[in-house]
């Protein structure tokens, strides 16, 4: 749904398409995508009428789950599901699934765990009955196949012992960050939209061994590697979460991890897909995003990526056909191909060098494995 008169970046059939790339990414087939312009959402979100087509749809295709684009309210939901009969959920519960998909990190997990349970723990009043007819599936992933079964007042205590987990493992990574800063190391990362080509930008420079997939955030946990400038000089290249359009306060919560990454870095690489048809507002979203966290003062450099499925391949040196902000470093290359990758890194060691970070080999690297 898209409410009218509101200014957009993108338009409604755009954010759709998005949500069906998020939804096959978690694993659900998609069956079709209905939209509504509307002058404010209803206690069903959409109004009767498209209520109506909507419910008539589901039961045409036998389809056993509803997604919506943005976020619910707990009684959007639950009045939802009664009227269509079938598990619904929204683009927030969507994003948190595909978080727990990816965590791989015992803190990732924790904190995708935190931030569902908080998500969902308004929802769960006075539905268990009605959750356990949906049964599970999309949207129920982590804490939905095993706490959504408990009792409602455990949860409260669930949350508390996570985030008491959390805040020691925050010590450990700050211990880890002041260790990282007495090696005097500069720290490089990556930023972008999901899927832009980041954890590919990362193996290229580094031979990590990153998971690197095309799907939208196949990287959740940061994944920080050594990479060797000229002159003798070493940097640590961080993989970060890539943001995305509506990024929900709930999902952002759920890398923090990431967000210390970018703030402690010394430089940030906005790695952007040339490729995708609505790149230059994905740009703008990604330094919207920044400019919300307080990054956007960070000098950053634009690695304008995948340029080797282009049509026909620009100059090495053409970069007006992408609107790049003034006075910002900028490179195109292909991360897939190995394309330019040696003159990202002379920019990123001119960046460097200009802010006097840059030192030679030293011992105490070790000290940071």
């Amino acid at each position: 749904m898209e409410l009218k008169g509101r200014n957009s970046l993108w338009s409604m059939d755009d954010s759709l398409a998005e949500l069906s790339m998020l939804a096959e990414t978690a694993g659900a087939q998609v069956i079709s995508r209905v939209g509504q312009y509307l002058d404010r959402p209803t206690s069903y979100y959409v109004g009767p009428g498209k209520l109506e087509e909507i419910k008539s749809l589901l039961e045409k295709k036998d389809c056993s789950i509803a997604i919506f684009d943005d976020e619910l309210t707990p009684n959007q939901q639950k009045n939802l599901e009664g009227a269509l009969q079938v598990k619904v959920i929204d683009r927030t519960a969507l994003i948190l699934d595909i978080f727990s998909r990816h965590a791989k990190t015992r803190e990732g997990q924790m904190q995708v765990e935190l931030a569902q349970h908080q998500f969902l723990l308004p929802r769960l009043v006075g539905q268990w009955s009605h959750l356990e007819r949906l049964g599970g599936g999309i949207g129920t992933r982590g804490p939905g196949e095993t706490q959504l079964e408990t009792d409602r007042r455990l949860i409260p205590q669930r949350i508390k012992r996570l985030e008491t987990q959390l805040q020691e493992v925050k010590r450990r990574r700050e211990s880890y960050m002041g260790r990282r800063k007495q090696a005097r190391l500069p720290v490089v990362a990556l930023v972008g939209y999901t899927n832009a080509g980041k954890s590919t930008l990362l193996n290229s420079l580094s031979d990590a061994g990153v998971v690197a997939q095309d799907q939208l955030f196949s990287t959740l946990d940061p994944v920080t590697r050594r990479v060797w400038l000229s002159g003798g000089h070493q940097v640590l290249i961080t993989d970060t979460v890539g943001f995305i359009h509506k990024l929900p306060p709930t999902v952002v919560a759920a890398f923090r991890a990431t967000l210390e990454e970018l703030q402690e870095a010394d430089l940030l690489v906005h790695v952007v897909n040339i490729t995708h048809p609505r790149a230059p507002e994905q740009t703008e979203i990604v330094e919207n995003t920044l400019a919300e966290l307080g990054l956007d003062c960070k000098p950053t450099i634009l690695a304008i990526n995948k340029i080797d499925l282009l049509d026909s391949a620009p100059g090495e040196d053409d970069i007006s056909m992408f609107p790049v902000p003034e006075g910002r470093p900028s490179a195109l290359v292909s991360a897939a191909r190995g394309w330019n990758l040696v003159v990202l890194l002379d920019i990123i060691q001119d960046q460097l060098s200009g802010q006097r970070l840059l030192r030679p080999w030293a011992s105490t690297l070790h000290q940071i494995s």
